[in-house]
Order: structure tokens, then sequence, then C-alpha cells
């Protein structure tokens, strides 16, 4: 008996070694046990377009496409039923499997088959900006499924009625299948498990830390060993940025060592332990000390958080969990504006410093909640029970067959992600090269812009001069303002406000015309003030300029290129940018430059606003009008590939695949069987399995029959 034939009977029972073959009892042809269908091939002609229905539809928010899909959709449709418009029959419930080139079985259903390739596409990363790719990618399988589904079904109505579907019932199933197998796709971006809160608000609290201590400084500076020099409070305050750059690149070794979960809590510790030496300090030498541990800690929760909540989270929320990361951070640096108003004081700054390690403390009596990272559990072991029982608490799984998908997304898209990663350090035969990674993006042509975009990008987010304002906002404000720190916290709430304008902006408008707009604002923003302090205008107009530097700075500098202060999303603009082979290394040159150029911003500005006074934004006017000029010239748009342009991509990727069972449909009334049905359905093969033209359909009719 054929490999088909045995797929289409439920009798193909073995694993392939690697492949993602699976035992699938109940699994026969969805046009009957005695068909052998001889699956379709995706091809530009025969997929071309996406269903008008479809158009526009990642960018709509989510409740406006639950609100489309309801409308589209019938109760019949919902549970699985035959339309009835297309003449076709209710359609036996099937298992869909694909035939690799090289011969292998691959069986999944439509919507297994969906979330596969977001495992693959979407980074193991929760990061902000993932949002738009994340709706494009299930936009792109939903029609291109659809259209494998409309043409299976054109090929069998012609094979037993001799004529096609007419165009018209042909484009009213392509619509209703892509919005079934999208409504499918989109249940994970609504769908979250108390585990996975647990673990979001955790690893949250770390941002939140790391927040904390970009603003803790302004406040007490009057207070903290009274007397002390402009160079040394300097230090005290960009120490912060010389343990940042350590924390990064120790964080990947802890990571790949003690695992996720490990390495958090060596972060928490770090956090608890500088809090304390910081709080008992008894000179400021010990608070530059403690300021680079902080550093340290905060350098590695700002890898380790997006990490581990992208392996953690279904690809559909990564893009939502680093939104609310991000989130966290500028709360953080919100909460110690808001603290400084009751501890910024001779008796009270020093607890204003221990709330750092009171808020470690309470995060690392929360880690019993906390739970590993299934990825790290299986690259280690694919057959790890623990990392089966995570995945089955995250996602709320009820069957082990649903956890073994889960399980093969995670082993699949772990392989193709390294396989990007590692191809730059071997050539087609296999041998390893010896070149520089950073030396071969300049070689390039192709890459060398976009290297140098990237480094541009990254000396901009920090020379725009946004530190300062969080760094030294009540140096600034001193005379502008009667109380400093009420200018300073009006500067957090903005931020926090602005961070939210900006997350709806970043999937409605492009990275480079962001970025325009963001360097031009800040720039009149920057006159404005050095206009106000000169005394032409009235000093409210200098608070309200301030205000729309940081505004302007949200909306582009801040959430596209930006590593630090603002969490890591400067690996947006990375990962669109580059290829999978060159973003490791872009990433950590990116992430170094950022620290770099923030410790720079953090030692020096107090001397600048000491030499420059009226005119200390002044510098950083010239940086942001050489960064509009360089955007508008050489700056790539880096927004990502349209729902359009990926399904091309998919029928390209998939040309020497054939597709059998593609019905979406029949997946829709899907139900895992239970244990007893399981055990019901293995009775009938011992009792009946005379025959093995039969095997597939007792077994069928015994699960049907129990539903």
């Amino acid at each position: 008996m054929s490999e088909i034939t045995s797929l289409l009977s439920g009798k193909k029972k073995e694993e392939d070694n690697g492949s993602l073959r699976r035992r699938s009892f109940g699994s026969f042809s969805r046009f009957g046990p005695d068909v052998e269908t001889s699956g379709v091939k995706p091809s530009g002609d025969s997929i071309s377009n996406i269903p008008l229905v479809l158009e526009d539809w990642h960018r709509r928010s989510m409740s406006a496409q639950a609100d489309a899909a309801s409308k589209t959709f019938t109760p019949q449709h919902k549970k699985g039923k035959s339309t009835g418009q297309l003449g076709l029959t209710q359609r036996n419930r099937a298992r869909s499997f694909v035939q690799n080139i090289d011969g292998t079985m691959v069986s999944m259903t439509p919507v297994e088959m969906g979330r596969h390739e977001l495992y693959e596409e979407v980074p193991f990363l929760a990061m902000s900006g993932l949002q738009r790719k994340e709706h494009s990618l299930s936009v792109a399988f939903s029609s291109y499924a659809a259209q494998l589904d409309a043409l299976e079904t054109d090929e069998y109505q012609y094979a037993t009625t001799g004529k096609h579907l007419n165009p018209e019932d042909k484009e009213k199933r392509l619509s209703q299948m892509s919005l079934l197998l999208l409504d499918e796709l989109e249940v994970d971006a609504i769908t979250v498990t108390t585990p996975l809160i647990f673990a979001v608000l955790i690893a949250s609290m770390l941002m939140f830390n790391m927040g904390y201590n970009i603003s803790v400084m302004n406040a007490p500076e009057p207070f903290v060993f009274p007397g002390h020099s402009t160079s040394a409070w300097s230090m005290a305050v960009a120490a912060f940025c010389v343990g940042g750059p350590l924390g990064a690149v120790l964080a990947g070794k802890w990571a790949d060592q003690r695992g996720r979960r490990g390495a958090l809590m060596i972060t928490t510790w770090l956090f608890i332990f500088g809090g304390l030496v910081q709080a008992l300090a008894p000179s400021l030498n010990i608070v530059i000390v403690a300021r680079a541990l902080i550093g340290v800690a905060s350098g590695a929760s700002t890898v380790l958080v997006p990490i581990y909540l992208g392996e953690l989270a279904p690809p559909n929320l990564r893009g939502v969990l680093g939104t609310m990361t991000q989130f966290a951070l500028v709360i953080g640096i919100l909460v110690a504006d808001l603290v400084g108003f009751v501890l910024a004081n001779p008796t009270g700054w020093r607890y204003m410093f221990l709330l750092t390690s009171a808020m470690a403390l309470f995060q690392l009596l929360m880690t019993p909640f906390l739970l590993e990272s299934p990825r790290w559990l299986l690259g280690r072991n694919a057959n790890s029970s623990k990392a089966r029982f995570i995945i089955k608490k995250l996602r709320g799984f009820r069957y082990d067959e649903e956890v073994e998908t889960e399980v093969e997304h995670y082993l699949g898209a772990s392989k193709s992600q390294s396989l990007q990663t590692d191809s730059n350090s071997g050539d087609n035969s296999g041998r390893k090269t010896a070149k520089n990674p950073m030396l071969e993006m300049f070689q390039d042509k192709k890459v060398r812009l976009l290297v140098i975009s990237t480094l541009v990008m990254q000396v901009a987010n920090q020379f725009s001069g946004i530190n300062a304002v969080f760094y030294y906002s009540g140096l600034f404000f001193d005379g502008v303002i009667e109380n400093p720190l009420v200018g300073t916290t009006l500067m957090g709430a903005i931020n926090v406000l602005a961070t939210y304008v900006a997350l709806l902006l970043m999937d409605k408008c492009g990275r480079r015309t962001l970025i325009m707009w963001s360097s031009a604002g800040m720039f009149v923003s920057c006159i404005v003030i050095v206009i106000s302090l000169n005394g032409y205008f009235s000093n409210m107009v200098a608070l309200g300029a301030v205000a729309s530097y940081v505004c302007f700075f949200e909306i582009g500098l801040g959430p596209i290129p930006q590593y630090l202060p603002m969490s890591c999303r400067q690996w947006l603009i990375v990962a669109e940018m580059f290829e999978g082979k060159y973003v490791t290394t872009a990433m950590s040159i990116s992430c170094q430059l950022n620290w770099a150029c923030n410790f720079f911003v953090g030692l020096f500005f107090p001397y600048i606003n000491k030499s420059l006074g009226a005119y200390s934004f002044g510098p950083f006017a010239i940086v942001l009008l050489l960064t509009f000029l360089f955007a508008w010239i050489y700056l790539p748009e880096t927004q990502g590939t349209t729902p359009a342009e990926l399904q091309a991509e998919l029928v390209k990727k998939n040309a020497g695949r054939s597709y059998h069972n593609m019905d979406i449909e029949g997946m829709a009334s899907h139900v895992p069987p239970t244990q007893d049905e399981w055990e019901e359905a293995l009775a009938m093969l011992v009792e009946q399995g005379d025959g093995e033209d039969k095997v597939g359909l007792n077994i069928s009719q015994s699960l049907s029959s129990n539903n």
C-alpha cells in the first residue's frame, strides 16, 4: 500500500526521523475512503492574489476583525457544515497532509500548517512593532490555503460531474474559507492562559525596575552626599551605562547555560544586591559601583525579557507582549518621578534607592510561578516531558495530540531560524568560513548601506539628547519652573502617553516616514527650547517645547532604532533590515554602540549645560538635522512586506510540495478524540482489521459516532 493511500486510510503510523510525520487515526480522503487524490500544487498562475474580503484586513483592529468575521459566517459555517451553495455534501473529517519534494509526508490540518508558518517566520522575540507582521502572515497564509482548498474542490467537482466551479461559487468559497482559517489563526492573539499572564507580569517587573533606575537619580541629586562635584555625580549617572553592555553580553551565556528562568533569577538577585549597596552606600564612590551593578542587571533584562516571553508566547502574541514590557519600562520611569515627591529629601533618598531591592525581592517571591522556556528545554532534549507539561499549561491544551503538534512547531521553527542565523558561518559545501561577520557585511554592497543606516540610527537615538531629559531634567528645569520635579513628572507622564500613540502609528506608517517626522519635530522643538531659554518666549513655551520634544522622540527615534533606555526596540529595525544570517551580528553591534553613546550623554551633558547654558540643546539640534537629511536621502523603508508579497513568497517556498485534503471547512469541526475514543478505535481496529480498505473507514465511523 502506497504512503499516500496509507495516510488517506489512516494506517500510516510510523514517524520518520526529523520529519513532522504523525499517526493519524480517522484520517481519510475528504472525498470518500476509496478516492486517491493526486493533490494540488501551488503556482503563480493558480494562486495569484488575496481575496477581496481579506484586503486591508491586517490594518483593522482586533475588534473590527472579529466583527467582520462574525458578519461573514453563518452559524452553519462556524459549525463546519457544508454551505450547500456549492452543491457539495458534508465533508468527512480528514487530516490534510503535504507531500514534500523528497517524497516525505507531513500530516497537519490547515490551521496547524498556518501556525507552523507563523512559528517559522516570526522571531522568538517579544517586541513591539511585530503586530503588523503577525497579522500580515496570518492573512497571507489564510488566502494561500483557501486557494488550495478551492483548487482541490474544483478538481473534485470536475472529476465527479464534468463541470468546474463557476467563478461566483469559487470566489464565494475562497472568501469564506479564507476568513474561517484566519479566524482560527487569530485565536492565539486573544486567548491567554493564567500561567502565561503570571510569566508576563513577573518578567515585566524587570523592565519596570530598569525604567525606575533610569530616572531614580534625577530627583534626589541635591540631597545625595551634598557637596559632590559635577564629575562625581555625572559618573554616578553614567555608570549605569558601563554595566549595561556587560549585562547584555553575559545574559546570553546565562540563558544558554542556566536556562531562561535561571538567567532571570540571576538578574533579579543583581537588582536586589545593587539596590541594597546603593541604599547603604557610605560614599558616592560606592553609589557609582552600585549603579554599575544595576546597569548589568538592566542590560541583561533588555536581552532576557524579550527572548523569554517570545519563547513562551505563541507567534500572534509576541508583538503584544513586547508592547506590554515597553509600557512597564516607561511606567517605571514615571513611578521614579512620582516617588521623588515623597522621598527626594535629606532623610528619604536612601529609601528611594532601596525600592529597587524591594521590587526585585517581590519578584523573587513570585518566581515559583515562573515557568522555564519550553524552547530551551526542547533544545536540550527533544523528548523532554517537562517541556510538554509547560506547553500544556501555557496553551491550555486538553489533548496530548495538541501538545505534540505544538512541540513540532517549536522544533521546526527553532531549526529553521537557527539555519538562517548560522548560514553565514559556512559555504555551500558545509565548510566553515573564516570571514568576520562585520567585515562580510561591509564588503557586501547590498548590505553595506543597511549597516551604516543602523549605526547612524543608534547614534541619532542617543545623541538626539533624550537621555539628557531623563537623566538631568531636574537640572534642566531649574529656573524654568518653580518646582523642577513637577516638570520631570510631567515629562514622564507624556512619555507614557506618547508610547501608546507611537504603537498605533507604527502599524500604519512606514519606518522611514516616522524617523523623518520624529527628527524634524525634535529639531524644531530644540530650536524653540533654545529661543525660549534666551528670553524670547516664556518659560511655559519652553516647557511645552520639551513635551513636544519627548512626544516626537517616541513616534520615531524612540521605538524604531532604540536599544536603551527603551528596552530592545532597536531590534525591530535590525530584524526588518537584515537577512537572518546577519541579524545577530547587527543586533550585537547596535547594542554596544547604543550603550556607548548613552554613556557619553550621561557623562558629558552636565558639562555641556554648564558651558552652553541656554544653548545646551544646540548640539542636539544639529544631530537631529543631520538625521533628517540622512533619512531623507539614504534610509531605506523597512516597514516589511504586505500580505500579497508574503503570499507570493509562500507560493515560491512551497512550489515543490503537493497538498492533499486541504479541507478548511472540515477542519473547523475536527476535535481531537478523547482517551476513551482512542481505546474504542483501537479495539475496533483489532476486531475488524481483516481488510486494509476497511480500517480507515471503521475507525473514522467509530470516532464520529462518539461525537
